[in-house]
């Protein structure tokens, strides 16, 4: 079963692991959730990596940024045979065809721009296809999730100016006054991706059922985050909890807006499924739940596929 997920935080594990002295391959690194062989040993068709960038701890957001660029650029460089950077959507099908796990660059953190549309446009430039307008700190973009505020005036000329180069816009972290910010402003489809739903369990990184209609009107697409804080009472991510959000969105959103954002690597809770090499447990599980298997392909991988084919 091929799978595409909307979201890993492993190129930025693997610079702080480096950083500390540690080798780390993404070809075969075991200690990542995510890596090439764990990928392949799925199936994988797709993976966003994310450029993550706490803002709070770093002295030069920028540079850190492109630090990671370059670190995703030189592992994916070095494991061609296996992966394909993708900038167009002509690139994923190639890749696909090829037999090989499309990448896409994404970032976490809309701050790391400082509030330069040129610092947008060069990460538009190293291949970004996906931003999010901010992480968990207000940046110049506008306030985090938990905030009752919004965008900034800045925000709009951003947003504006991702939707005219090309990048999409993600609301995974972004406040609830910015969720709906967005849905006003933009004029193409947006993406949630890494995002659960607050119906099922009230925490405000979590989708509410009225974004979730929202979004799915709009010709967006949500990722199921796989964090147990995120999913309910368990400190170990269920798969079952998994597929309750999954079965919840499609019920609220309908189908096509369901995905997956596992948030791989960006997550330190135990899981059931381990790793991106135990995905055949989600589809197990997927299956008890009634899920059809022309559901099961949708929101595993032909949701994204879709999306992409129109956004990229």
């Amino acid at each position: 079963m091929p799978f595409a997920d909307l979201h890993c935080d492993t190129i930025a594990w693997m610079r702080h692991e480096r950083l500390a002295g540690k080798t780390m391959s993404l070809r075969d690194t075991y200690e990542m959730h995510v890596n090439l062989e764990k990928l392949r040993a799925s199936g994988y068709c797709l993976q966003n990596f994310a450029l993550f960038v706490n803002t709070e701890e770093t002295k030069d957001p920028w540079g850190t940024v492109l630090a990671l660029a370059e670190l995703y650029v030189s592992q994916t460089e070095k494991n061609r045979d296996w992966v394909t950077p993708c900038h167009t959507f002509t690139d994923v099908e190639t890749a696909r065809n090829q037999g090989k796990i499309a990448s896409v660059l994404t970032v976490e953190e809309g701050g790391v721009c400082k509030g330069e549309l040129d610092n947008l446009r060069t990460l538009h430039r190293l291949g970004v296809r996906m931003l999010t307008l901010t992480w968990n700190h207000e940046n110049e973009i506008g306030f985090p999730n938990g905030s009752d505020q919004g965008l900034k005036p800045f925000g709009y000329e951003f947003l504006a100016e991702m939707e005219n180069l090309g990048v999409i816009a993600d609301v995974s972290h972004l406040s609830d006054p910015g969720f709906w910010d967005v849905c006003r402003a933009a004029k193409k489809p947006f993406v949630a991706s890494h995002s659960s739903c607050r119906a099922l369990w009230p925490h405000r990184r979590n989708l509410t059922d009225e974004q979730i209609k929202a979004l799915a009107d709009r010709g967006g697409i949500a990722g199921v985050n796989f964090y147990a804080d995120f999913l309910g009472d368990s400190p170990t991510t269920r798969t079952a909890d998994i597929v309750r959000h999954m079965k919840h969105m499609r019920n609220v959103g309908g189908l096509d807006v369901v995905a997956l954002g596992s948030d791989f690597d960006g997550i330190t809770c135990p899981l059931e499924m381990v790793d991106a090499s135990g995905m055949d447990q989600l589809i197990r599980e997927m299956e008890k739940a009634g899920f059809t298997q022309r559901e099961i392909e949708a929101i595993t991988w032909k949701n994204v596929w879709k999306f992409y084919r129109n956004a990229l």
